[in-house]
Order: C-alpha cells, then sequence, then structure tokens
C-alpha cells in the first residue's frame, strides 16, 4: 500500500512538534515580585556614587536654599569662568555669573556647540542607587546635543529630585520626552582596557547638589 505523499514543509514541521514534545498544560508562571518604587533616597549614596564614576560634586549647604542662584553662579564660575558655555533657553539667568561668555542654544550647528568650553544644565531626576543623573529635554535641560560635544558639562540637580532606584526614576519620567541618563564623565576602553575619557560625551562633569525648592 503506498504511503501518503509528504511534502520537505511537512516533515520539518512535524520533526520540529517531535522534538518539542508535548505541550505544556498550562503556561509557565513568569515571575513578577519586582522591586517596586517608594524607597527612601539616599543623597549620601547618590553622591558616592557620582564620585566613583570620576564626577565632581559641589554640594551646597542649606544655606544655599535661600539664594540657590548664587550658590550655583560661584560654582560655574569657579568651573567655568573666563570661559564659553552653551546654555539650553530656559536656564535660570541668575544661574550664569558675569564671568563666563554664555550662548543660548537657538538651533546652534554641531560646529558651534562643539566649539564652546562647557555646558550649563538643570536635570530631571537622580537614581541614587545607580549614580545616574538624567535629563528629559526640558528647556532648562536643552537638547542632547549640547550636553554631548562640550568637555565640560555643569549639572543643577535638588536634593528632592534625587530618588532611590531606577524604579522611582521612571514612575517620575515622561517616555515621551528625550531621555538621556548619565552615570559620570564619558568614558570607554579600548581592547587592552585603557580608559579613555571624553569620547561619547563630556570629558568632565560636575554636579551641583542644590538644598529643595522653598515651599510655598
Amino acid at each position: 500500500m503506498v504511503g501518503t505523499p509528504v511534502n520537505g514543509r511537512d516533515e520539518v514541521l512535524a520533526r520540529l512538534r517531535a522534538a518539542r514534545g508535548a505541550a505544556p498544560a498550562a503556561p509557565a508562571e513568569v515571575p513578577r515580585a519586582y522591586r517596586p518604587a517608594g524607597a527612601a533616597a539616599d543623597v549620601d549614596l547618590l553622591v558616592r556614587r557620582l564620585t566613583d564614576y570620576r564626577a565632581t560634586v559641589h554640594r551646597c549647604d542649606e544655606d544655599a536654599a535661600a539664594q540657590p542662584a548664587d550658590a550655583v553662579a560661584r560654582v560655574v564660575d569657579a568651573v567655568l569662568g573666563g570661559r564659553r558655555v552653551v546654555v539650553p533657553p530656559g536656564l535660570p539667568a541668575g544661574w550664569l555669573p558675569g564671568t563666563v561668555d554664555a550662548v543660548t542654544d537657538d538651533g546652534l550647528t554641531a560646529g558651534q556647540v562643539a566649539a564652546v568650553d562647557g555646558v550649563v544644565t538643570a536635570a530631571a531626576v537622580a537614581v541614587a542607587e545607580t549614580g545616574t543623573v538624567v535629563l528629559d529635554g526640558a528647556p532648562d535641560q536643552g537638547r542632547r546635543i549640547i550636553t554631548l560635544l562640550p568637555d565640560v558639562h555643569v549639572c543643577v540637580l535638588r536634593t528632592d529630585q534625587v530618588v532611590a532606584g531606577v524604579p522611582d526614576a521612571v514612575a517620575r519620567l515622561d517616555p515621551r520626552r528625550p531621555l538621556t541618563w548619565i552615570s559620570g564623565p564619558s568614558a570607554t576602553s579600548d581592547i587592552e582596557l585603557d580608559r579613555v575619557e571624553g569620547v561619547h560625551g563630556p570629558r568632565n562633569l560636575h554636579v551641583v547638589l542644590l538644598p529643595p525648592a522653598p515651599r510655598g
């Protein structure tokens, strides 16, 4: 008796079904015990992480809460005084001392951005556990390009913007915005594991840590 002809496709599928064995009675259970948001933020941990990544942290004391702009301007003066910097259009004017030559990014070309010495921005949130500062393209943070090409990035952050972990940061951020996650200055290594800084962003990251914004 001649059997039913089998084409190549049917033979391959039959072998795959045989290799897989019987179908499971129910889908496998997927673990969902993710660590939720809501843990207390540890600002000291953030400072340690940033320092480990070779960032420089300028931690302003509680007295800076009354005049935060003055505190930021002093740091910017110390880091970038006498140099040319690019700033996003919504950066508070009081953050810039008279010693810097500030250029507002109103659609500057890549060459124009690369020609400046540094950039000053705010931040959206920071993750203590990973030592990460996140920018979301808001008016006081600007386009991503201005934080990639200059050699020095001064980033201003309030302690009430610091969260414990990544889940807490994600809960605060809008995923539709252009998010830039920064963990220390730009660094990479070649095949011999020699560290090279400044290839993919600024070689020098300065984080100005201010007290929480006043209430009321």
